[in-house]
C-alpha cells in the first residue's frame, strides 16, 4: 500500500518506501508525537483513568487552525519518535498496563496499513480494551474497510458543511460528501453506541464538530446533517474550544474565539434535533488542552 499511496482522499500515489512524501507529508516509517494517558476527552472516553492516546505526526487535512500543528504541519518530519509495527503495538500494551480505558488513535489515516498489522499483533499479546480511531473525517472509504472489525470506536470531525470554508481552510472542497460517506461506514462497522456499567464506550460512533468563529450557519447545516444521516446511531461532541494559536493572518476571521452566544444557539439547536452527546463550558478554551509533543511514551524500536 505504501509503495502507491492511495490510504487517504488525496490519493497522491507517492512510492512512501522510496521516501516520497505525499500531501500528508508522512513516509513508510511510523512518526508519534506523545503516547500518553490523555483525560480531556469526551467523558465515555476519559473516564477516570485517561484515553490512551498515540498522537501520530503528520495529516492528510492540514487545516490552518489546527491546535496540534507541531506534529501536523511541515516540522513534524523532525519532531516526535519514530517507531516501527512491534513499537506501535508494544505502545498499545504500555498504555493499557498504565491503566487507560482504551487505545485513542489520533491521526492515524496516513499509518492505516501499519495500524492494520500493529492491532492483530497487540491483540495476540494481550491487549483487550476498545481501540478508537480519532480522525479528520477526511477519510477513505476503501481504507476504513481494510480496518473493519479492528475499531472499535470511530471518533471522526465533521468540520465543514460548505466546500467553500473546507477549501479555505483544509484545501479540501469534496471535504462534506467524501466525510459523509466515510462516517456512514464507520457506522455500519461499529452500530449503536454501547457503554458499560462505568459509562465508559465500548464500541460506536462519536461525531466532533468544532465550531469555528463567524461559521454558526455551517454549523446549523452540519448538526441538521448529523440529524438525518445518522440520528440516535451516533453520539455528538459540539466543541467551543477553538484557541487561534497558529498564524492566521491570512485568515483574520480566524484571530477570535468562539462567542457565547454563538456556541449557545448551537447548543439549542443540537437539543432541539434530538442529538445525544456533549456539550463544553467556557473552561475548555485554553492552550493548555494542548500536550508537549516529544516523543514520550513510544515505544523504541
Amino acid at each position: 500500500m505504501l509503495e502507491h499511496c492511495t490510504l487517504c482522499p488525496r490519493r497522491c500515489g507517492v512510492n512512501r518506501t522510496q521516501g516520497e512524501r505525499g500531501y500528508c507529508g508522512a513516509d513508510d516509517k511510523i512518526r508519534i508525537g506523545l503516547a500518553s494517558l490523555h483525560r480531556w476527552e469526551e467523558p465515555c472516553l476519559s473516564g477516570t483513568r485517561g484515553a490512551g492516546t498515540v498522537f501520530f505526526c503528520h495529516c492528510p487535512l492540514g487545516c490552518v487552525f489546527c491546535q496540534n500543528h507541531a506534529i501536523s504541519g511541515h516540522d513534524a518530519a523532525t519532531t516526535g519518535k519514530v517507531t516501527d509495527i512491534g513499537g506501535l503495538a508494544d505502545t498499545f500494551l504500555s498504555l493499557q498496563e498504565q491503566g487507560a480505558h482504551n487505545i485513542d488513535l489520533v491521526t492515524p489515516t496516513h499509518y492505516a496499513a501499519h495500524i492494520a498489522q500493529a492491532i492483530p499483533l497487540a491483540r495476540a499479546h494481550g491487549l483487550t480494551i476498545p481501540i478508537v480511531y480519532n480522525c479528520g473525517g477526511y477519510e477513505s472509504v476503501e481504507t476504513l474497510r481494510m480496518l473493519d472489525g479492528m475499531i472499535d470506536i470511530y471518533l471522526p470531525d465533521l468540520k465543514y458543511f460548505s466546500p467553500y470554508y473546507a477549501e479555505r481552510y483544509s484545501v479540501a472542497p469534496d471535504y462534506f460528501d467524501v466525510a459523509v460517506d466515510a462516517i456512514t461506514e464507520m457506522v455500519r462497522q461499529t452500530d449503536i453506541p454501547v457503554m458499560d456499567a462505568d459509562g465508559i464506550l465500548q464500541s460506536g460512533t462519536i461525531i466532533r464538530h468544532l465550531m469555528l468563529p463567524g461559521l454558526t450557519g455551517d454549523t446549523a447545516q452540519i448538526l441538521r446533517a448529523i440529524a438525518t444521516h445518522w440520528g440516535d446511531s451516533v453520539l455528538v461532541s459540539l466543541m467551543r474550544q477553538f484557541t487561534p494559536c497558529t498564524d492566521l493572518s491570512s485568515y483574520p476571521e480566524l484571530t477570535r474565539r468562539l462567542t457565547d452566544d454563538e456556541y449557545d444557539n448551537a447548543c439549542f439547536l443540537m437539543e432541539a434535533l434530538g442529538l445525544e452527546g456533549w456539550t463544553q463550558d467556557a473552561a475548555s478554551i485554553s492552550e493548555s488542552f494542548i500536550p508537549h509533543f516529544d516523543g514520550y511514551g513510544v515505544a523504541s524500536v
